[in-house]
């Protein structure tokens, strides 16, 4: 965020953790940073004067320089790292009272797009570390969510109408699933180093290293290693995999945040009743209504599911149109876009790891809701144990028993479905207990319990050890 940008219409991410590893403060410091540990790297291998490095990283301390006017000056030529290398530039001469000529080490055979996509590379990892550790915290209450509620009965829904008996646990677990999924795989995506000169072949740093031992090749692993970056087998201008991989990853996740969101945005609806967001004071608070208590988590995260999709296909479509060695504008048009998806992501993390820590859970509002359809919601279980009791015709006969209870006033289903399943099987054939038991949801649970089991052992390193779950209502 620039001084005068702080969030105002985007609450999820209008956090000053989030604007520390996201905004234009943390992209100066980025910037600064490569080129830094650039000129540690050229003094390594003995190609620019000893004592250059000290000077280079003294004058690239963030505090020193105006973002502001950085950000104005960079209209000048098209990206920010052009006016920033001028003041640090000018910096480093204010500090060489030896007269080293440290000067020289700044962008030495580099070009703006080798800093700033290294740059925002190493925005991304910063970024991506602490995305993770909120993921963690998430992840280890779904896991205790999804224990503690292993038995928890509640009904399953298909296209908004009670489909089975379910659980919450394993919705729980399946929550976890598409969380910890999708957060493994943006922790295993490598984000390179960028390196190329000027028109990407590496011919300033070829002269730069013509009569050295060293490489252009060599010095760009040294930067990676420097910078925490993985190494690149070649500069990456024009080939958009790295920063497309990103977004798609950071989409992938957020989207098991709105998945997530959706959910108790429904399930904590006054009329469902079966969830509601941690109690905080101020919180859900409504501007007209005094008695409202908004699921204001939910919100947040749902509205930065809704964001995200967008800004990684700005990504895709950037990249789709880089031109020749270097693009005149795509890239450009990434810069906002990647941001963006950092810091919504890096928001909405931690707003769900607050609602899922402390998120309530109310199994007897779960019941009554499955109580609803009543017997029928076994009715699938209920036609393929009685159908072959009854002969040729027993799915006709069943779908028959099912087709006039539908067409009772609401609130005699249950009843109505029983007394007519009841005439319509002999008891010789199955005994009031064994209808009875065909009848009991909990019966009909198929493999929930070892389906949650699987999905938590799968991702050990995002279960945790903790058994805490929803506080119960």
């Amino acid at each position: 965020m620039t001084d005068g940008d702080f969030g105002l219409l985007s609450p999820v991410s209008a956090s000053p953790a989030v604007a520390a590893l996201t905004g234009d403060r943390a992209v100066v410091a980025t910037i600064l940073d490569v080129e830094a540990s650039w000129a540690a790297v050229l003094e390594e291998a003995d190609l620019v004067a000893a004592g250059s490095a000290a000077l280079v990283a003294q004058a690239a301390s963030p505090e020193h320089y105006d973002v502001a006017s950085v950000a104005e000056r960079a209209q000048g030529g098209g990206n920010p790292v052009i006016p920033l290398l001028s003041d640090l530039r000018a910096r480093v001469k204010s500090l060489d009272s030896a007269g080293i000529g440290a000067a020289s080490a700044v962008h030495s055979s580099l070009t703006s797009q080798d800093v700033l996509d290294s740059a925002l590379m190493l925005l991304a990892s910063r970024t991506l570390s602490a995305l993770l550790l909120e993921v963690k915290g998430t992840t280890t209450a779904l896991a205790g969510l999804a224990a503690e509620h292993s038995d928890t009965l509640c009904v399953g829904r298909s296209l908004t109408q009670h489909a089975l008996p379910y659980t919450f646990g394993l919705r729980a677990a399946q929550w976890f699933h598409g969380v910890a999924a999708s957060s493994q795989r943006l922790a295993s995506l490598e984000l390179p180093v960028q390196f190329g000169g000027a028109g990407g072949t590496l011919a300033s740093g070829a002269r730069l290293t013509a009569g050295s031992p060293e490489t252009p090749f060599r010095l760009a692993d040294s930067l990676a290693g420097k910078l925490g970056l993985a190494p690149a087998t070649a500069p990456w201008h024009t080939n958009r995999l790295a920063v497309t991989a990103l977004g798609d990853g950071l989409a992938a996740l957020v989207d098991s945040f709105g998945k997530i969101a959706a959910d108790v945005l429904f399930l904590s609806r006054p009329e469902v009743g079966e969830l509601g967001e941690p109690l905080a004071v101020g919180r859900g608070v409504s501007s007209a209504m005094p008695q409202k208590q908004n699921p204001v988590l939910s919100v947040l995260i749902r509205s930065a599911a809704l964001q995200v999709p967008g800004l990684a296909s700005q990504l895709h479509l950037a990249a789709a149109t880089f031109n020749d060695e270097r693009p005149d504008g795509a890239w450009h048009a990434e810069w906002p876009a990647l941001r963006q998806l950092l810091a919504l992501a890096l928001g909405a993390a931690g707003h769900l790891r607050e609602l899922t820590e402390g998120l309530r859970v109310f199994p007897e509002a779960m019941r009554r809701n499955l109580d609803i359809s009543g017997p029928l919601l076994l009715s699938e279980g209920v036609m393929a144990a009685v159908a072959p009791l009854l002969g040729e015709d027993g799915k006709q006969k069943l779908q028959g028993v099912v087709d006039e209870t539908l067409t009772v006033p609401a609130g005699e289903e249950a009843a109505t479905y029983r007394k007519l399943l009841r005439e319509a099987v002999p008891a010789e054939k199955l005994s009031d207990s064994d209808l009875e038991a065909l009848l009991d949801p909990a019966n009909y649970l198929g493999e929930a319990a070892e389906i949650s089991q699987r999905i938590l052992a799968a991702y050990p390193d995002f279960a945790g050890s903790s058994t805490k779950g929803a506080t119960r209502g």
